[in-house]
């Protein structure tokens, strides 16, 4: 926030530095924000080859974990509480192995965080922006150091994720948006408007929170994700509720626990695990909503936004909602395709993590020029993947989350296998008598309005449709108006003309577009990341817009002529 003489610290240093904070020394109060320069870079990812050190703290880390059950408080302005029956965590790959024992905030539980939010908030939003940018790397330090494969192992053992998926979320991913957070942040204040004569008129804009608290709320599918949803609107002056995913609750945790060690002071974020509706209902029947920041499913963010509609007459700003909520995502392929690329491609992005990123491709459309080469290729490809416990570093992926995702999942394969119009090409079997464990399956379907094709299943499930050669065009047409969705998309071709037809075809059809890659992977300040339609408010994670989504700028004009007339000088010609 770019403060005024509340600054003292930043007025100090001046002084001692023998140069002005304000662009104008004499008589302005105005100041402008003070952070050091810094660069920063992608956080490099690790091999966890054998022997390698990675690896052996990682294996003691999942050791750990798996010999315990963790409990994890609701925590409101450093107090911890216990509400109600405790309620578990398990590991997906093995759900008879509780990792943590939590409990849900009731509704008077919620309210009291809302008022320490509230109070803290207005504390916070003074707090110079060097501190907040120290606070923020101070983080990044630990979570890339001290604490990496901590958070590793935590979301293997909780979300099933396999080493690498881990590795690439819970270490790089959540480094990356603290640091580049704080980076965007520095960058995002050097720009003032312009002072014709600053001796005469002072021109600035100063970064405030929002008046109130924004909620928080998490999904399971990605560490990452939870602490850039929480910590973000923190950075830019504003006080959180987070409502971490059940099912990521033990990664979220360490998340938390590492902001407290880093410096920031209690209250401004606020672990508030709880049942969702409870949740829901709560925060947006304050009048000191002043946003939500979610992941998750269409229906949920449908209800979040009518609730909000409800009521908002009693709110105190119009509040922001910020969303993100999936996607049924597209690989085309081109009859001038590298078939060997665009099939290793597909199964990456299909089953890695079992299907369950917003991001992974769920329909395949491949010419009948190359459906034999493609066909072969995906299934021997998918016949290679290892299913199983992540702490085996050979398995390709582990299971899907919870009970309710397996049911859900296997519907769709069960109805896949009643429909004549639908054949399954490899996998199909499941099994959840000691995980929920899914095989990666590929369905073949001869009908392009299939709901395989058009609605998101979230799992490890690749649907292909094959079409002529000739009916290229119209199949282009069909990706962007099959779903309501448009989040990740990618064509495969080596053919140019094709490339950039493809590229103005398929404008609106999503947020991420690739080229000769998968549809998953997105980078933090790589490739910015977010949909629009039903896939979200596209807000673009990982870029400097972002956190613009999390202030309210403020126009000072400081003046130091003084006025004494009224009247213009043409009045007297």
């Amino acid at each position: 926030m770019l403060a005024l003489t509340i600054y003292s610290r930043a007025v100090a240093a001046a002084a001692t530095a023998g140069t002005a904070v304000g662009r104008r020394t004499n008589s302005s109060v105005v100041l402008r924000p003070q952070i050091s320069d810094f660069c920063v870079s992608n956080e490099p990812v690790l091999e966890y080859r054998r022997g390698s050190t990675e690896r052996c703290e990682l294996v003691n880390e999942l050791e750990k974990i798996s010999n315990c059950t963790e409990e994890i408080p609701i925590v409101i302005g450093g107090e911890e509480i216990s509400d109600g029956s405790p309620r578990y965590a398990v590991m997906p790959h093995d759900h008879q192995r509780k990792i943590a024992k939590f409990f849900y905030a009731s509704e008077k539980t919620i309210n009291k965080a809302i008022d320490t939010a509230v109070q803290a908030q207005a504390v916070w939003d003074r707090t110079p922006l060097e501190e907040r940018v120290r606070i923020w790397l101070s983080a990044a330090e630990l979570m890339s150091t001290k604490y990496r494969q901590s958070l590793n192992a935590a979301t293997m053992a909780g979300q099933s994720k396999s080493v690498i998926q881990a590795e690439i979320d819970s270490a790089a991913e959540l480094i990356d948006f603290f640091r580049f957070n704080a980076y965007f942040l520095k960058e995002n204040v050097k720009y003032q408007p312009i002072s014709e004569n600053p001796n005469l008129t002072l021109n600035s804009i100063r970064f405030r929170g929002i008046d109130g608290f924004v909620a928080a709320i998490s999904p399971f599918n990605f560490t990452a994700i939870g602490g850039n949803l929480a910590y973000t609107p923190a950075l830019m002056g504003n006080s959180v509720l987070w409502k971490p995913s059940d099912t990521a609750i033990l990664s979220n945790w360490r998340i938390f626990n590492i902001m407290r060690e880093a410096g920031l002071p209690d209250g401004l974020v606020n672990f508030v695990p709880a049942d969702g509706p409870v949740f829901g209902t709560t925060i947006t029947k304050s009048r000191h909503l002043a946003a939500i920041n979610f992941t998750g499913s269409v229906p949920t963010f449908n209800w979040i936004w009518e609730a909000v509609g409800r009521n908002l007459s009693k709110y105190i700003n119009y509040p922001r909602l910020i969303g993100e909520c999936g996607g049924k995502n597209y690989h085309f392929i081109h009859p001038s395709a590298d078939v060997e690329t665009a099939v290793a491609c597909t199964i990456r992005s299909a089953f890695e993590y079992c299907g369950q990123k917003c991001s992974a491709c769920s329909r395949l459309y491949i010419p009948s020029s190359l459906y034999t080469p493609m066909i072969e290729g995906l299934v021997n490809e998918r016949q290679k993947l290892k299913v199983g416990n992540v702490a085996d570093f050979s398995v390709f992926m582990g299971a899907v989350i919870d009970e309710k995702a397996f049911c859900r999942i296997t519907k769709y394969i069960e109805d896949a296998k009643k429909n004549p119009k639908n054949k399954i090409l490899g996998g199909g079997k499941y099994d959840n008598s000691k995980g929920y464990f899914i095989e990666p399956t590929i369905i073949e379907t001869t009908d392009p309005h299939d709901k395989l094709l058009q609605e998101e299943i979230f799992g490890p499930v690749l649907t292909v449709y094959t079409y002529e050669d000739k009916n290229l065009h119209q199949t282009l047409k069909l990706l962007g108006s099959s779903t309501i969705f448009a989040l990740t998309g990618a064509v495969f071709a080596q053919d140019q003309c094709f490339l950039t037809t493809a590229l103005e075809e398929l404008r609106m059809s999503c947020g991420n577009f690739y080229i000769n890659d998968k549809s998953t992977g997105a980078v933090v300040n790589q490739q910015p990341f977010g949909g629009g339609r039903m896939s979200g408010t596209n807000d673009k994670a990982g870029s400097p817009f972002y956190l613009m989504r999390f202030t309210t700028p403020q126009s000072i004009k400081e003046t130091f002529q003084p006025m004494r007339s009224i009247e213009y000088p043409y009045m007297h010609d």
